[in-house]
């Protein structure tokens, strides 16, 4: 017991004041070990949230990857020393000359901030010039950059400057529809034409071209999306079962014309409550519309 009591004693003296516990970094730690900083970046580069940043070690450029299917061309990597893909027309991408995160841009590409998205905009790639070039394989390429994309998958391919001449194009057609009655319905047709594309709306079973005189009906049509591209809406107000049937969108100009239909079906609302239990599967399906075509 007098041994217990001796030892705590010593214990308790050799704490200095101030001190609860030994230094150990400064008792036996490797001096460089306890000066390591780990979020130090390289002597250029600080470390910075959203950014990674590498040490470049010595380049050799006979150990650098081969890059493959660049169709926007080369750009030098983050450390400048080898060639790997510039990033496509709306990729994200590094501002200025230097590859740190996203990537460079491709030739006739600038590095633009997305004012699309407000709260965190992102810079994307973006062409320098808009102009429409035809190609030679009869398509309407709708910048420089686009035609690049598809001359390095189609050796030989030529342009000139504008659109090229084309009967009317639907890029986006009107889809099937099922309401219930007393119900606001819409259909969309896009068209892509040059010269630019005249659309109207008919029903099956009727010649007159819509609206007509029937006051719960109008059709509404603007430029756009895109240059050379027609959007036009078909709208039914307070719809009734009279108004179910096939509708057509028909799209002309001086070299031809074209058209796609959608069927409507209006149900009272207790055919409508047992179609939505028959189908409630299918409606949660969503079926993604390619808007991913660079040229027409």
């Amino acid at each position: 017991m007098l041994f217990h009591i001796v030892m705590l004693a010593f214990l308790a003296l050799s704490v200095r004041p101030g001190e609860a516990f030994p230094n150990y970094k400064d008792d036996y730690m490797d001096e460089d070990l306890a000066t390591f900083d780990y979020y130090k970046g390289t002597e250029d580069d600080e470390f910075e949230e959203g950014n990674r940043t590498r040490e470049c070690e010595e380049c050799v450029p006979e150990l650098c990857p081969p890059a493959l299917g660049c169709r926007a061309g080369l750009v030098m990597d983050v450390c400048g020393c080898c060639s790997q893909c510039a990033n496509l027309e709306g990729q994200t991408c590094d501002p200025g000359q230097r590859s740190v995160y996203y990537g460079l841009c491709g030739e006739d590409m600038e590095c633009r901030p997305d004012r699309s998205d407000v709260e965190e905009p992102e810079a994307q790639c973006v062409c320098l010039s808009q102009d429409p070039l035809c190609g030679s394989d009869g398509q309407t390429y709708m910048n420089v950059c686009k035609y690049k994309e598809a001359a390095y998958l189609k050796p030989g391919l030529n342009v000139s400057d504008g659109p090229c001449r084309t009967e009317p194009i639907i890029k986006v057609a009107p889809h099937n529809l099922v309401n219930v009655t007393g119900s606001s319905i819409a259909f969309l047709c896009e068209v892509f034409a040059f010269p630019m594309a005249l659309v109207e709306w008919r029903k099956e079973g009727k010649e007159v071209i819509l609206p007509g005189d029937d006051p719960h009906i109008s059709v509404q049509s603007r430029g756009g999306p895109q240059k050379y591209e027609l959007s036009s809406w078909l709208q039914i107000e307070e719809a009734g079962q009279t108004d179910s049937g096939t509708y057509k969108c028909i799209a002309r100009n001086e070299l031809g014309h074209v058209s796609a239909t959608a069927i409507l079906g209006v149900l009272p609302p207790d055919e409508m409550s047992a179609y939505l239990k028959k189908n409630i599967n299918k409606m949660m399906a969503y079926d993604q519309q390619d808007y991913d075509r660079d040229y027409y």
